[in-house]
C-alpha cells in the first residue's frame, strides 16, 4: 500500500479522534505527511510488518507498533524497529534494482507480476460473471 496514502488516511483519522500507528519502510515520506505516531522497519518497501513467511518476527513488529501506539511521548513520535532484513546493507543496492537484474531474471519476474495479475483479475471477475 501506499506510504503516503496510508498516512494521510491516519492523519485523517487521528484529526476524528481515533489512534493510530503507522508502520512503514519509507521514512522519508510518512515523516513528511507527519503522522502522529510511526514504526520504521528498514526493510524493503512491501514489508512493514516484518519478513516474509517469518511469524516471529511479524509479531515482534506488531507488538513494537502497539507499544508506540500506546506509549508515544510526543506527536510525530518514530520508533526504529532492531530488527535487520540482512546482516549487510548490501540488500538495499540489489532489492528491485533493475540495473542489477539480467534481462532473463528481468523476463522471469515480468512473467509472474503478469501471472499475479491475472490471477486477481480472474478473481475480480468471478463475482461479476455469477451476477451477470
Amino acid at each position: 500500500m501506499c506510504h503516503q496514502t496510508v498516512s494521510l488516511a491516519a492523519r485523517h483519522l487521528e484529526a476524528n479522534g481515533i489512534p493510530t500507528v503507522v508502520m512503514g519502510c519509507a521514512r522519508d515520506i510518512v515523516e513528511y505527511v507527519g503522522v502522529p505516531r510511526f514504526l520504521f522497519s528498514d526493510f524493503p518497501l512491501g514489508n512493514p510488518t516484518g519478513r516474509p513467511h517469518d511469524i516471529e518476527s511479524q509479531d515482534y513488529t506488531l507488538a513494537l507498533a502497539l507499544a508506540v501506539l500506546e506509549r508515544a511521548p510526543a506527536p510525530r513520535t518514530t520508533m526504529q524497529n532492531p530488527l535487520r532484513w540482512s546482516d549487510s546493507a548490501a540488500w538495499k543496492l540489489d532489492f528491485s534494482n533493475v540495473a542489477r537484474l539480467s534481462p532473463e531474471e528481468i523476463a522471469r519476474r515480468r512473467a509472474e507480476f503478469d501471472r499475479q495479475k491475472d490471477i486477481a483479475r480472474g478473481i475480480r471477475e468471478k463475482p461479476q460473471a455469477a451476477e451477470g
